[in-house]
């Protein structure tokens, strides 16, 4: 499901993509995610305020107005079929510019096709990814609050995982990110992180203390890392909390 879920959003990028204007650091192409509705969405992509979202727990995409809301369920539905609905739609909301399916990035998947279809093959495996997405959500905004520090969080849509990134606010010149990352060579299962900067380079995590859940990996990536599975918010916490008390010693 992990793999759908990444195709699905990148009918979101598309609609940024092709409506918004180009940032240079690709921002405009990132995503928020409603831990209340379980749904990741587009930036404005006019100037009523509508945005294009996946939504989780439905397994559908979602064109949002401020006094409608039309969808496209997923299961089923083709490449072709999906391109034509976010097309119509954006005339409807009076977008002018064309919807197009440009990615400017390569994902680690074989090429779309016009005839791919969705298919829901695992209910509680989407729930699950469903609520890792709300568990990284509920606490990454509470770290933050926590640790009186301001980021916005967002998921990207070639990466695909749910992060933030904030100076640090004690004079140190350090930076971090963290966040939820998807099945990697690294890690194969959804897993938090937290990776500190001065300037460009990561800093050396050899020596810093351990962790009570979790681990420090310090060669390719340098940072902590907890897997996600069988994980609460408390111990997600705690993991963050520790990660950040290391790197400021």
């Amino acid at each position: 499901m992990t793999t759908q879920m990444h195709l699905a959003a990148q009918y979101l990028a598309a609609a940024a993509i092709s409506f918004l204007e180009k940032k240079e650091d690709d921002s405009h192409t990132n995503l928020g995610f409603s831990a209340t509705e379980g749904s990741m969405s587009t930036h404005p992509l006019n100037k009523e305020g509508d945005t294009l979202s996946l939504n989780y727990q439905r397994f559908t995409l979602e064109w949002n107005s401020k006094n409608s809301k039309s969808s496209l369920r997923l299961d089923g539905t083709t490449h072709s079929e999906i391109l034509k609905w976010v097309g119509k739609t954006a005339v409807a909301a009076n977008i002018e510019k064309q919807y197009k399916y440009d990615l400017h990035y390569d994902l680690p998947y074989a090429t779309i096709t016009n005839d791919f279809t969705f298919k829901l093959h695992d209910v509680g495996r989407l729930r699950e990814l469903t609520n890792f997405r709300i568990l990284a959500q509920l606490t990454l905004e509470t770290f933050l609050e926590n640790q009186q520090l301001k980021s916005d969080i967002r998921t990207w849509p070639h990466h695909f995982d749910t992060g933030a990134f904030v100076s640090l606010n004690d004079n140190s010149e350090l930076t971090i990110g963290l966040g939820l990352a998807i099945p990697d060579t690294m890690i194969d299962d959804y897993y938090f992180y937290m990776s500190a900067y001065k300037g460009h380079d990561g800093l050396d995590t050899s020596n810093l203390s351990s962790l009570t859940n979790g681990k420090w990996y310090n060669e390719g990536f340098k940072g902590a890392v907890l897997p996600v599975t069988g994980i609460d918010e408390i111990t997600a916490s705690i993991f963050f909390e520790e990660a950040l008390t290391a790197y400021k010693k």
